[in-house]
């Protein structure tokens, strides 16, 4: 009698251990959205301004005042001999400037006397590019700042002046006009001292911050999942409503405002409902889109965990 061998079971697949799963990312109960100032826009000014001051310091020039009146530059084919630390040298290309009705003088001085010594001339000590290039910059920033914070270019007008531009330069170039226009443009001379740049950088930057965070954070809303608490106004009182039934609508159609200087900033409209429906404008919002998309989420989690 043959005897079987035992059946052996076959081994219980290997267990694979559950992922690890991480806390869930809990959301905030309560989002605050602050309304700027359009001088939130001015930051590439002062950016730009503290920039050139630096490499104007470092570009090694100074200028030297010289009056329309009674002087002239000697040409510099022209040597003369000159004074300095006691010593004779022969300079060329000498500033000079001869007293009103006298005859030109090499030893007189182009510069301003001192304040303290009237016999000594004043060096010059304005710090300045030698490339007219920096003011050019500078000012060409100034000018597109001020005109895209003035006029407001929503939608098509941004689209309408993008092909404007194109059109413009298509129409310079089957003209033949971009070298005439360049040949114009290269003669414009804009310089600005050291100090020049310093001094607005510094002024706007400092007026800039304390509007950042002291003046604009007085106009807010803050969100929670059951009521809506608005300040549209520097040192007003807060409103509060119900947050059921509100509507948001978010605008970033602002090319030049919204996407280049605000760097994805934009504009909240909020509308209330219920016996107090009132339209809440907040202009000039950072970070629009993640801030909208966080309130959305809380709203949704409150609607979910009532339904249960």
């Amino acid at each position: 009698m043959s005897s079987v061998p035992p059946t052996i079971p076959p081994a219980p697949p290997p267990t694979t251990p559950p992922p690890l799963v991480g806390p869930a990312r809990e959301l905030p109960n309560e989002i605050t959205i602050v309304s700027h100032s359009n001088l939130f826009y001015w930051w590439p000014v002062w950016a730009v301004g503290f920039v050139l001051s630096i490499l104007t310091y470092f570009s090694g020039y100074v200028v030297a005042l010289v009056p329309t009146e009674n002087s002239r530059r000697i040409p510099a084919a022209q040597s003369w001999d000159v004074k300095i630390d006691g010593t004779m040298v022969q300079r060329e290309g000498v500033l000079v400037q001869p007293k009103p009705g006298a005859e030109l003088d090499a030893k007189k001085d182009v510069l301003p006397r001192q304040t303290d010594n009237p016999n000594l001339p004043e060096q010059p000590h304005l710090r300045i590019a030698d490339h007219k290039a920096y003011g050019v910059f500078f000012a060409f920033v100034l000018l597109m700042v001020i005109v895209v914070t003035s006029v407001p270019l929503r939608g098509m007008w941004s689209l309408l002046i993008i092909l404007l531009v194109v059109m413009l330069c298509m129409i310079f170039y089957i003209a033949d006009l971009w070298k005439p226009a360049v040949e114009l443009f290269g003669r414009l001379d804009i310089r600005i001292t050291m100090g020049g740049y310093l001094l607005i950088a510094t002024v706007l930057f400092i007026v800039w911050v304390v509007t950042f965070i002291f003046f604009d954070r007085q106009v807010y809303m803050t969100f929670t999942p059951g009521q809506l608490k608005v300040c549209t106004e520097i040192g007003g009182g807060e409103k509060v409503y119900d947050a059921g039934g509100m509507t948001m609508e978010k605008q970033r159609s602002d090319l030049f405002r919204h996407w280049i200087l605000g760097l994805g900033s934009g504009d909240l409209i909020v509308r209330t409902s219920g016996a107090q429906a009132h339209q809440f404008d907040l202009p000039n919002v950072i970070f629009i889109g993640r801030k909208v998309a966080q309130i959305e989420q809380m709203l949704k989690k409150k609607s979910v965990v009532e339904t249960r």
